[in-house]
């Protein structure tokens, strides 16, 4: 039996131990202790099938369905292939609950959501992944109607799995960060209701992910993970306070303006003229470097709205793939905007429906048909902006 705790519930699992013995908090630890706490039989049966999993070097879960009444995704189903040698791990589903826009909770709520998942499940949350969901992870198929009943009840709602709209995830935007250059939580709030159908319905080619990030530090890793990436971007110049840049050197000198600003800008565009801080906007590429290093002296420009890139994707199906600037600029302040944005939004999912193979993003889609085509048919003009990457060679034989 394991040492760990009263040493009378769980079995001895050697090799998950050692995963103990690093400098850093192991998962393995979690999972021992919430098991002899609760003394649910399936914790200990998955740990046990991990064990021989890493003996084995095998994987041993399979798929299938499993739902609630009146949805088609929001639970990812876990059945074990080794049911007979572990039947305390036959079952391992996982619920994805969706969080609010910002990932804003309070104590109150998440107590609750913590009382009926260890009423009806194992435990276990994740919190967030890229998914953006909660991730109630251990749930057998009798106990999940009734889960995500006491959940709604709530006001919690499933969140997206399968071939469908994923859950969106946004930054905290206006609520706490000074950068953000749009509401992200009440745009993705907006599109999210919009596309509730798409979310608890798979009808997709497969999965579609938004992701809002209210400036271009992408705290949402929107360009890399998201099929349709709002980034935060402003238009005019970086608005400087000078009275706030003389306090900055007085504090932290010249030397750390050199060396982490100016030499550290990729353009070379910030330079200083006395006691002034100068920036040649025309060269400015948004990297938000100065702004991150002098929050207190520069801020985005006035004119502020969004970046639209679509076609970010992890590695299925044909390796990963950064999203491709398709709108550089525009505005995301009015319920008019935001309406405009889901009407774009609508006839991409159309046409990538239209056009789109089994378990194709939609940026492998439009890789697969052209840019060209795309871009006509869902009625976008073709702009020199729509780049896929910046240019890395400035340098151009001309064929005559």
């Amino acid at each position: 039996m394991s040492n760990t705790g009263n040493g009378q519930f769980l079995h001895e699992t050697p090799m998950l131990d050692q995963l103990e013995s690093g400098p850093w908090p192991s998962f393995i630890s979690g999972f021992k202790e919430l098991a002899e706490r609760t003394q649910k039989p399936m914790l200990r049966g998955v740990m046990d099938q991990l064990e021989y999993s890493y003996k084995t070097r095998l994987g041993y879960w399979k798929g299938g369905v499993v739902g609630v009444n009146g949805y088609g995704a929001g639970i990812i189903s876990r059945y074990s292939m080794i049911s007979d040698k572990y039947p305390e791990a036959t079952e391992f589903h996982t619920m994805r609950i969706q969080p609010a826009p910002g990932f804003h909770y309070s104590a109150a709520s998440l107590r609750k959501v913590c009382d009926i998942w260890e009423k009806y499940g194992s435990g276990i949350i994740s919190m967030h992944g890229q998914t953006g969901n909660l991730q109630l992870q251990g749930i057998e198929e009798k106990h999940v109607q009734a889960c995500f009943d006491d959940l709604n009840q709530e006001g919690w709602d499933l969140g997206g799995a399968g071939a469908t709209v994923r859950t969106g995830m946004a930054c905290v935007g206006p609520a706490r960060c000074e950068q953000s250059c749009y509401d992200t939580l009440e745009t993705h709030q907006r599109v999210l209701k919009h596309f509730t159908d798409f979310v608890h319905r798979p009808e997709l080619p497969y999965k579609m992910k938004f992701k809002f990030s209210g400036c271009p530090n992408d705290c949402m890793n929107s360009i890399q993970r998201s099929d349709i990436s709002v980034i935060g971007i402003w238009k005019d110049d970086i608005q400087i306070d000078q009275a706030e840049y003389k306090k900055w050197v007085n504090q932290w000198g010249k030397d750390r303006l050199i060396n982490e600003v100016i030499t550290l800008c990729p353009t070379k565009a910030i330079s200083t003229k006395g006691d002034e801080l100068l920036i040649e906007n025309k060269d400015c590429v948004r990297c938000m470097h100065c702004l991150n290093v002098m929050p207190e002296v520069l801020s985005p420009g006035k004119e502020r709205g969004v970046a639209i890139l679509i076609g970010g994707k992890g590695h299925l199906k044909v390796g990963n793939m950064l999203g491709s600037m398709m709108i550089p600029f525009t505005k995301m302040e009015t319920d008019e905007d935001i309406d405009k944005f889901t009407d774009l939004s609508s006839r991409i999912i159309e046409w990538w429906c239209d056009n789109g193979l089994d378990h194709e993003r939609v940026g492998e889609t439009i890789e697969r048909v052209g840019i060209y085509q795309f871009l006509e048919d869902i009625g976008l003009e073709p702009n020199i902006d729509m780049i896929s990457h910046p240019r890395d060679n400035p340098f151009f034989k001309a064929a005559y």
